[in-house]
């Protein structure tokens, strides 16, 4: 929220720029004459951080649209068409906006970085807001190579006079990019702590971190597979483990509630996108998390969620007895009535709801029917310690390193003190094939719908072997009214581990090329 009142700020000083624009102007703001102060640079940065809230981001489609039909969830409605069931074309609006907002934060981001000498300031205070803005661009690329590949990399701002013919780089000059811009945005950083920042809306030193480690690790794997990339996500890993900044919240149930009720846990969650308010006033910086994912629910009082995504039957049992987070983001309950709503349990393990966002919990009133102050989490301190787990493993084996980061994410979820041996602990003398497959399926039942799987899935280079045993396996034991689940999975082709570039982008920059089978 502390983020988000600087940004509506900001909005507000935006919105009565535009009005100026409506009319023909006899004087405006130009980059040259505006970005003279240090509050007009921390408005320019709000607007950077602005868009990775957009519907079309973390706002709603990231977990809903674009990574939610995969091995641990399904489609609800089980739709014919659309992105969530693979079956769209080159034209989909999601594809084309997806791409844009991308841009639009990447082109926010030149305009500051442009700018970030002008006015006179401290200079601690300037390295700041430029390790920010620097590492804000390199995560709208890294959204955009890991969902397009090779795109433009545009570095400096548009000039209205350029040509708009960019051609595509290569998606590993581009990672190139990203791994520079964040190692300097770390250095640049190295004062902004988040126990000094005091809440997750921001990025800190350890944020940036946890972003390498993960950048890292996809290099390491498909397609790029650049086996050295392994030592330098382990090293970032540590980094953040070795820090003192962050431990695990002992209760997994409650990360989710603080997200519903505003409350900072800055020792589990590194960086969140914020949302606020429930949008029934001028302030429109509600999200939608919650409400297309969670459970069942037509009470607006208690808070309305559409249900959109259950979990399937994979996920649900890859959980064993004792482990709390089963029946947290697989709901073994519905609520019903459309005024004071009760829980109705379900019973059928093939129907249960993602429970992960849960609207009842939420502070704000009164409620929306569908937008809510509920935070996204873009990186959590047990994410770091798989990855960390996950990049030893790789490196030297199943050690005592490696499982014990596993472990600690495991204890919690049964309750247990994360720092003592407990029965719920891996396996021990596992294989490194073996580890990393328990590794994968932790993953799966640690951070479900945190819009990592499939990526997850792809860089291990498995997401077409999993998808189609998993659609066998739907097709040969599901009842037949829930076998239309498994459709994203049966329409999953070789084309899909990218998505397209949009045709409306190419349609306007003749230099652009599209992507394999498309």
């Amino acid at each position: 929220m502390k983020l988000i009142s600087s940004i509506i700020c900001s909005s507000l000083l935006l919105a009565s720029c535009g009005k100026l624009l409506d009319t023909k102007p006899t004087d405006f703001l130009t980059t040259e004459s505006y970005y003279t102060t240090e509050e007009q640079l921390r408005y320019a940065l709000n607007g950077v951080y602005d868009r990775l809230g957009a519907s079309e981001l973390y706002g709603d489609k990231m977990s809903w649209t674009y990574n939610s039909s995969t091995d641990e969830s399904y489609q609800r409605s089980m739709p014919s068409v659309g992105v969530t069931v693979n079956s769209y074309e080159t034209s989909s609006s999601d594809i084309n906006n997806f791409w844009r907002v991308c841009y639009e934060g990447i082109e926010r981001a030149n305009v500051l970085l442009a700018s970030i000498n002008r006015p006179a300031m401290d200079e601690g205070r300037r390295n700041i807001l430029h390790g920010e803005a620097l590492f804000l661009r390199a995560f709208y690329y890294f959204i955009l190579v890991t969902n397009f590949g090779d795109v433009p990399l545009k570095l400096a701002p548009t000039v209205a006079t350029e040509s708009i013919q960019y051609p595509r780089t290569h998606s590993r000059e581009v990672y190139a990019q990203i791994i520079a811009d964040m190692t300097r945005a770390e250095t640049l950083l190295q004062e902004q702590t988040i126990t000094k920042l005091g809440f997750s809306g921001r990025v800190s030193k350890t944020a940036v971190q946890a972003i390498l480690a993960r950048v890292n690790l996809y290099m390491a794997g498909y397609p790029l597979q650049d086996e050295s990339r392994y030592e330098e996500a382990l090293k970032w890993a540590k980094k953040v483990a070795e820090s003192g900044e962050h431990a695990l919240n002992p209760s997994y149930e409650q990360v989710f509630i603080n997200y519903a009720q505003d409350k900072y846990d800055i020792k589990e969650s590194l960086w969140e996108i914020e949302f606020f308010g429930n949008t029934l006033d001028n302030y429109r910086e509600g999200g939608r998390i919650g409400n297309n994912i969670g459970v069942l629910c037509q009470d607006v009082e208690l808070g309305q969620c559409f249900a959109s995504v259950n979990a399937t039957i994979k996920l649900y049992n890859l959980y064993e007895a004792g482990d709390h987070r089963r029946d947290w983001n697989c709901a073994p309950f519905v609520f019903t009535g459309r005024t004071n709503a009760v829980k109705t349990p379900v019973t059928d393990n093939w129907t249960k709801n993602i429970g992960k966002w849960r609207r009842e919990y939420e502070t704000v009133n009164p409620k929306h029917g569908n937008n809510t102050p509920q935070n996204f989490a873009i990186i959590r301190y047990s994410d770091v310690l798989l990855m960390l787990a996950e990049a030893e493993n790789h490196l030297h084996g199943p050690t005592g390193t490696a499982y014990e980061a596993l472990n600690q994410v495991r204890r919690r979820a049964y309750g247990q003190p994360v720092n003592m041996p407990a029965d719920c602990d891996a396996p021990a003398g596992l294989s490194q094939a073996d580890f990393l497959q328990f590794i994968q399926d932790e993953r799966a039942r640690e951070l479900c719908v945190e819009a990592l799987r499939r990526y997850d899935l792809i860089r291990w280079g498995i997401y077409l072997s999993t998808m189609k045993d998993f659609a066998d396996y739907v097709m040969a034991n599901a009842p037949e009214k829930l076998q239309k689940s498994a459709l994203a999975a049966q329409n999953l082709e070789r084309k899909h581990l990218l998505f397209p570039i949009p045709i409306r982008e190419i349609s306007v920059n003749s230099a652009l090329t599209q992507n394999l089978d498309w």
